[in-house]
């Protein structure tokens, strides 16, 4: 039996760095679940497990996974009660977004902070393509920088082609696990390779007849920056973030200045939504509660609930 690392997924295969340097693909013998939950990839990019070789064959079988530290999933978005685990043992997790080209989805940046919030693992948020700003849209970065910052989100904003802010970028991966997302389009695979100037992953330019990117990444890896062993994982574009595996007091509790606000409101268990003396909507109304982080809240809140009680816990 030997201890590894999964540093690939593709599916049905994992590649796995053994204990001696070796990289080994490997399949999955047994069924894993999390938590009693169905999913649609039991293993991650960042697994820690046992696998010993098949006989007469260079592969292994996963036969154990070892304790996680922490772990990010989301729903499956295609088998709706599933869940698909994204990555694990991570420090930290990267949303690289842009102002244009193509256009932001600010309540992507919400959707996805909501979804490494509930696993307890710290965000980033980082705008890509500085280069293409105009002074409208550098206005905008520093407006969102201002207020994610104010949340407790570090916020960048970079130029992966340039090179601008990627040293700030850079030193806050040092030594760390990191996983890096975005949508299609952001500039991810860019911003790695400035990252990772060994890597050269492929780059697409946006489709002139959409405004969007194609997806450069089609399966998780993980890359390691020799000089600092930092890691880094790289996931495929996230076209959209469901969240019908969470509760609607989930959300409430990790939209994080929410959580801080609701202690004085009126209501231990308010929603932040039609009961009075709620110190959140008093938010609102000094300023202190961003009105699109809160109308994303809402969109996510109706969502969850436009699925029955038993839909969401079957």
């Amino acid at each position: 039996m030997k201890k590894g690392l999964v540093i690939k997924s593709t599916g049905s295969w994992y590649n796995v760095l053994l204990e001696d340097g070796i990289t080994m693909p490997c399949r999955i013998i047994g069924k894993f679940r999390l938590n009693g939950k169905s999913l649609t990839n039991p293993v991650a990019v960042g697994d820690e497990v046992e696998v010993e070789q098949a006989d007469k064959e260079e592969v292994g079988n996963i036969v154990k996974i070892l304790p996680r530290k922490n772990y990010i999933v989301r729903q499956s978005p295609r088998k709706k009660h599933y869940l698909h685990l994204i990555a694990s043992n991570v420090d930290q997790a990267v949303i690289v977004m842009t102002i244009i080209e193509p256009m932001l989805k600010q309540g992507f940046i919400d959707r996805f902070i909501l979804m490494a919030e509930s696993h307890k693992v710290p965000c980033i948020v980082v705008f890509n393509k500085l280069d293409v700003y105009g002074e409208d849209e550098m206005m905008m970065a520093n407006y969102f920088k201002k207020m994610y910052e104010g949340i407790g989100y570090p916020t960048y904003i970079v130029s992966a082609i340039e090179g601008d802010g990627m040293e700030e970028l850079r030193a806050v991966m040092t030594n760390k696990t990191t996983l890096v997302s975005g949508q299609s389009g952001v500039g991810k695979s860019t911003l790695l390779n400035a990252l990772l100037p060994d890597l050269e992953l492929r780059t697409f330019e946006l489709s002139e007849s959409s405004g969007k990117g194609q997806h450069t990444t089609t399966f998780a890896q993980m890359y390691v920056r020799q000089e600092d062993q930092s890691r880094i994982i790289d996931t495929p574009g996230i076209k959209n973030l469901s969240f019908n595996n969470l509760e609607p007091a989930d959300v409430a509790h990790n939209f994080i200045e929410f959580f801080t606000a609701s202690k004085d409101c009126k209501f231990d268990d308010c929603s932040h939504i039609n009961e009075p003396k709620c110190a959140v909507k008093d938010g609102l109304e000094d300023g202190s509660i961003s009105e699109l982080r809160y109308g994303n809240y809402l969109k996510i809140i109706d969502e969850i609930n436009d699925q029955n009680y038993w839909e969401r816990h079957s």
